[in-house]
């Protein structure tokens, strides 16, 4: 299953670490910022309607759905005209929520899998988030990473996966793709000739319509030990 193998690209949320926790801990440090900076705003908003209000931007603006931290700073522009705020409060506090959502907590046996397998594989991280890899635990794990506002698509567009095999000059016949999600990550990479792993750490149940993936895992380690 694994000849030829020479690349494998990684999904990060629910893959290499858990998503909800560290989400909810960068809104509320940038909650708490918005406290401190802009009473106002923090006085009308808890982070619920905050999230609201983000979502229906989200919502009026489609062409935006791959870009999170625009969606996000747009969000904040609208709210500080509201309020009347300094207009440099939303890039402010766009960077202030960046900075916490890079405070990641890989589950136990990534960091040290990703270094074996970087010596034998080229890696490069794929995310329809935003966590900027090179400044997470994982720093130095990859050879590349890319997120989907940089590419311009979320998966399961091909832009990542086809960005991946461009930067290491692997193309995707020889490649594998890691992920949790059955159709973002799995079926996506499927269709694209990938060789596929879903990482299955909620021992959730897969979508009947789709085919499985080539190898199921519950973690990392158990992925190791298939590309022995």
């Amino acid at each position: 299953m694994f000849d030829s193998l020479e690349l494998i690209t990684f999904d990060l949320d629910d893959t290499l670490w858990p998503c909800f926790p560290t989400i909810h801990a960068a809104e509320q440090t940038l909650y708490q910022w918005l406290q401190q900076h802009a009473p106002s705003l923090a006085e009308e908003h808890d982070i619920d309607s905050l999230r609201t209000h983000r979502l229906a931007v989200a919502e009026r603006h489609p062409d935006l759905s791959h870009n999170l931290t625009e969606v996000r700073l747009r969000s904040l522009q609208i709210l500080a005209r509201e309020h009347d705020l300094h207009a440099d409060l939303p890039e402010a506090a766009n960077a202030v929520f960046r900075e916490a959502r890079n405070r990641v907590t890989p589950y136990e046996e990534v960091v040290d899998v990703l270094n074996e397998l970087r010596e034998r594989y080229l890696l490069v991280a794929v995310s329809n988030g935003n966590a900027q890899v090179e400044r997470t635990p994982l720093s130095g794990c990859f050879h590349y990473s890319f997120m989907a506002e940089q590419v311009g698509a979320a998966k399961p567009h091909p832009a990542l996966f086809q960005a991946a095999s461009q930067a290491s000059g692997v193309g995707l016949e020889r490649a594998m793709h890691v992920g949790d999600d059955p159709v973002r990550d799995v079926e996506a990479a499927r269709l694209m000739g990938m060789r596929t792993v879903w990482v299955d750490r909620e021992q959730g149940g897969w979508p009947g319509d789709l085919p499985r993936a080539d190898l199921q895992v519950s973690d990392l380690r158990e992925l190791k030990q298939q590309l022995k």
